[in-house]
């Protein structure tokens, strides 16, 4: 990616987990620092542990969520810290990826 684009590297996290932990992630979020995050709830796929069907009536908890944060860089590490242990012991999915924003200063 060009800078001369007026764009400032990111680097964007996502975050498949059940429901039960939505909460978690967002309190590490604030921890490291981020101002904000996106959350999907409902989301459907299929991995190691079967088929996850993403609406289920009355029951937000088991439903799978996707959370998608973006941080300047050298926040990325304290909050790849906090989820590594996180996502030890639970099911989920992390993906780690360099972005490119154009109001860097909403992520700083």
């Amino acid at each position: 990616m060009d800078e001369s684009w007026g764009l400032t590297r990111m680097t964007r996290v996502e975050v498949v987990v059940a429901g039960d932990d939505v909460a978690l992630l967002a309190e590490l979020f604030a921890e490291v620092g981020a101002t904000g995050f996106t959350a999907v709830s409902n989301v459907s796929g299929l991995g190691h542990s079967g088929y996850h069907q993403g609406r289920l009536l009355f029951n937000d908890r088991n439903a799978l969520a996707l959370l998608t944060v973006v941080l300047p860089p050298e926040r990325t590490a304290a909050l790849l810290d906090g989820l590594r242990p996180l996502l030890a012991g639970r099911s989920g999915v992390l993906l780690v990826s360099d972005t490119w924003v154009s109001r860097p200063q909403y992520f700083q």
